[in-house]
């Protein structure tokens, strides 16, 4: 078999036809009324059907800072594999689906224009993407099901006319006797609403066949076809996009459609339905979303438009009454056009038939991360190494320029920036974060965009001279990009970034001193006999006791150098140095009674204490310094090798990024050093 024959024979094994049937099913309108009975939500309307489309990806609930918060798992974007995941804006989503829902159940925001307000890059135009995409998949699935219908004419090509705005079938029951078939069809879980009127084309065909089949409406229904809809944005059914254009080449008939002046000759006027296009974005919307693209920019002729869809659900198109839509109408815009909005006194109709929504950048670090690593991380980017915390500064800098000063005089930026995190700080508690979040009026609206820093990633990336990139090559390229960033508009502004960019350095570089002392001091024997001995000296000291030398076998007093050294490491005063101790013992007291033995990794703040003392008698041992200096001895470089193994085994560097943080450390000691001496 030809690889070509190999490759036909894999997909033909693997189609699913019996979807393809489903999704192409078509039946008569008694069948579909059979439909309706058996399963009534067919036929909810396109508010109903989004909110229900979200609930079917499931939710998850958490409390942060006090806050209940519910996570619409849709915006992970479960679709294409996180592509379009969105993250650190769950509160806001969570306010975007409540007016969803009050929409669903009529409550009055299906009347309204939904509008995500936020700055460039904040996931305003990937919110309705993930939107989209999930009305798109949900139409295919047996629960996410809806019809349309099509007249039977022998004079057009096919022998069928479909309804042009895909419509409800059931809008072909007359009026006078919609109630009763509504109440007829419903059940317990779901009520029918048969709202609305049929299109121009579909009143046309009505009129004509009641003519002909003189009155009789069961007649009439016999030359109906009811088929499946699927929703599609590539091919135009139920998913609408407008972008406003040049103000001079807007045409509101991109909305609301035009004459087909080829076909008025075959029909004989311009007043047949039949010679008409209604193929404007707000009849490709029907039965699902229509996504206005900066919003804001629309001409007024195209928002008188958008008003008469949001208020009455209806559009005027030339010739023609009123046509009835049925579809989520969500725009969005930036900062400058919604101020334009607010004012200009002519919008005021506008504005009252608005439910803005803000949707602010993100101020949770680890959330932001999860924005980049999607696309830049070691297994997606080949050739190139990223190096630990790359990513991780990068993000922390986009926040930082996101942040309010605090009020409180005794809190940085930077400390702010960990508590939103949920970093536990010394004299904060979460009612004092919660606090923080409620004293911001715009925190999160103004600052750095992703976009910004997914670019400067790139150029990192793409520079030949590296095998790797480090934090310092992306903050130096998020430094030099501030000069002609075109979102500052002052100097003050980009000064300020530049001094939020010197403070993510630091925190850097606490962070890799942080790790090369741990994994110079990562040998845990060498830890518990440290601790062991610290034990001991404690305790005899709290009891007033002496500690035996295992070496000479005498009795001595308990080694206050010893036990200072450690406790120092932690900032432990000399004034608070008894009850530190007595705090140890009681909590090896109570491990006692409860049958444990006491592990130093169960005390997180001795831990750490131990961890420095041995650095601190191990780094000389070492010499540490001596790579800044290249020289290197053979017995140094094998102790070297251990500490750089540790760091690619316990932090994910490779060994060109160990050895460079190890010197960059080296550096900082030496510097420290030779402070020291001077």
């Amino acid at each position: 078999m030809s690889a070509g024959d190999s490759i036909i024979s894999m997909i033909q094994a693997n189609q699913d036809m019996s979807q393809y049937r489903d999704l192409s099913w078509s039946g008569t309108f008694s069948d579909y009324l059979d439909i309706v009975r058996s399963q009534p939500q067919v036929t909810r309307n396109a508010y109903q059907r989004m909110y229900d489309m979200i609930l079917s990806h499931g939710t998850e609930k958490y409390v942060e800072f006090r806050k209940r918060i519910t996570r619409y798992k849709l915006f992970d974007d479960p679709i294409d594999g996180g592509k379009d995941g969105i993250y650190g804006i769950d509160v806001h989503l969570m306010k975007l689906v409540q007016v969803l829902k009050s929409a669903a159940m009529g409550y009055g925001p299906e009347k309204r224009v939904i509008l995500l307000h936020g700055p460039v890059g904040s996931a305003k135009s990937t919110i309705v993407r993930v939107l989209k995409k999930g009305l798109e998949v949900y139409s295919t699935q047996p629960e996410g099901a809806l019809y349309t219908f099509a007249w039977k004419d022998e004079d057009e090509e096919g022998g069928w006319v479909p309804d042009p705005v895909h419509a409800e079938p059931l809008l072909l029951i007359p009026e006078e006797f919609r109630s009763k078939v509504a109440k007829d069809l419903s059940n317990a879980d779901f009520e029918v609403q048969i709202e609305g009127d049929l299109s121009p084309v579909s009143r046309y065909y009505l009129n004509k066949k009641l003519e002909e089949y003189d009155g009789d409406w069961s007649r009439v229904v016999q030359d109906v076809r009811v088929r499946r809809v699927v929703l599609s944005e590539k091919d135009r059914v139920g998913i609408g996009t407008f972008q406003p254009k040049d103000e001079k080449n807007q045409d509101s008939t991109e909305l609301t459609g035009d004459v087909n002046y080829r076909k008025i000759a075959l029909y004989g006027s311009d007043s047949d339905p039949r010679a008409f296009n209604f193929d404007g974005e707000f009849h490709v919307a029907t039965r699902g979303i229509i996504e206005f693209v900066e919003e804001l920019k629309l001409d007024v002729a195209f928002l008188y438009d958008l008003q008469t869809a949001s208020q009455e659900h209806k559009i005027k198109q030339k010739k023609f009454a009123q046509c009835d839509i049925d579809e989520v109408i969500i725009g969005h815009t930036n900062e400058p056009e919604y101020r334009k909005l607010q004012n200009n006194e002519f919008m005021e109709a506008l504005r009252d038939r608005t439910i803005r929504i803000d949707i602010p950048y993100c101020t949770r670090l680890s959330n932001e991360q999860k924005i980049y690593e999607k696309d830049f991380n070691n297994d997606r980017i080949k050739g190139k190494f990223i190096a630990p915390h790359t990513v991780e500064m990068a993000a922390m800098w986009a926040i930082l320029t996101r942040l309010e000063q605090p009020m409180k005089g005794n809190l940085s930026l930077m400390q702010k920036l960990k508590l939103y995190n949920g970093r536990a700080l010394a004299g904060f508690t979460e009612e004092n974060v919660k606090e923080l979040r409620k004293e911001t009026k715009r925190e999160g609206m103004e600052g750095i965009s992703p976009r910004y820093i997914q670019d400067k990633l790139s150029n990192s990336l793409v520079n030949d001279h590296h095998n790797s990139v480090n934090p310092f090559m992306v903050l130096n390229e998020l430094d030099n990009g501030l000069k002609h960033h075109s979102l500052i508009a002052d100097e003050e502004t980009r000064k300020g970034y530049r001094e939020l960019l010197a403070e993510v350095k630091k925190e850097y570089e606490n962070i890799v001193k942080n790790e090369v002392q741990k994994a110079i001091s990562a040998d845990e024997e060498a830890i518990a006999r440290l601790c062991a001995n610290y034990i001991d000296n404690i305790k005899a000291y709290t009891q007033s006791e002496k500690v035996r030398n295992s070496f000479t076998g005498d009795y001595d007093e308990p080694d206050e150098r010893l036990m200072r050294s450690i406790e120092e490491k932690i900032d432990i005063a000399d004034s608070r140095k008894d009850d530190f101790r007595r705090e140890i013992m009681n909590f090896i007291g109570a491990l006692s009674l409860d049958g444990k033995s006491f592990d130093f990794k169960a005390n997180e703040r001795l831990h750490r204490a131990l961890e420095l003392k041995l650095f601190e008698d191990q780094k000389d041992s070492i010499k540490l310094s001596s790579l800044v200096s290249n020289v290197v001895d053979e017995a140094t470089q094998a102790k070297i090798d251990v500490v750089k193994s540790r760091m690619i085994r316990d932090y994910g560097y490779n060994d060109e990024c160990a050895t460079d943080v190890l010197s960059y450390v080296a550096s900082i000691f030496a510097r420290g050093d030779a402070e020291d001496s001077a």
